[in-house]
């Protein structure tokens, strides 16, 4: 624990499952701990447990060609979130090839017109995000050099640097199921085997390590940037 907490500089870790103990909650726990490891002052932002609505609203958007509109409390709250925070690290499970309906709600809502983009100079500009994805593919599944493919296309250029970012990466986590499973040609779903026991606690293990590994490369790369 440091003593300069009010010099530390601010991570905002966003959450988007609906179980507290599932293993995206789990990531984004381990997570925030080596953010604050970093030195980093974390804010926990569990989308979920906050009750967050992803559902667009007039009140969010009253009038959307006017910049300087006045947003809904709720959403200015969150836009103080974000504003905080110089690194943004969103965990969520990969459903569809895509973030979470609360996850995208989140962004639709928050990341509006003129707070996230639609100014000359964005406000969110020299920010940066990591994007850890839980996928119950296996690693050697066909299906998953496309999902990171769509997921960078979408998360880094249609999100990210589209709001100014300076850095966007994608951490696309596989095997997160607790039996690996694949669809064939068919559209058959075929499960394997749970495994128990020490195999199921190396398993975890590795998943902790390259989850590790995509946040200490995401840090690492922001000194050598400074």
């Amino acid at each position: 624990m440091t003593h300069h907490s009010s010099d530390a500089r601010t991570a905002l870790v966003v959450v988007a499952h609906h179980r507290t103990d599932s293993l995206t909650a789990h990531t984004a726990r381990r997570t925030a701990d080596r953010l604050k490891a970093a030195g980093y002052r974390v804010d926990l932002l569990d989308l979920h447990a906050e009750g967050f609505d992803p559902r667009m609203n007039v009140a969010d958007q009253p009038d959307w060609g006017d910049r300087e509109k006045p947003y809904s409390d709720e959403t200015r709250a969150h836009m103080r979130r974000i504003l905080a925070a110089e690194v943004v690290v969103a965990v969520f499970p990969v459903y569809w090839q895509s973030v979470p309906a609360v996850l995208k709600g989140w962004i639709d809502r928050v990341w509006n017109y003129g707070f996230a983009y639609g100014r000359s100079k964005p406000r969110l500009a020299g920010k940066r995000i990591l994007w850890l994805g839980l996928a119950g593919a296996t690693a050697d599944d066909a299906v998953v050099e496309g999902m990171r493919s769509v997921l960078e296309t979408n998360l880094s250029e249609g999100i990210a640097y589209y709001c100014g970012f300076s850095r966007s990466t994608v951490g696309l986590l596989t095997d997160a199921e607790e039996r690996p499973q694949r669809v064939d040609a068919e559209g058959n779903l075929l499960v394997g085997d749970a495994v128990a026991g020490a195999e199921r606690e190396a398993q975890y293990a590795d998943f902790d390590r390259r989850a590790r590994e995509f946040v200490e490369k995401f840090l690492a790369e922001e000194v050598v940037a400074a």
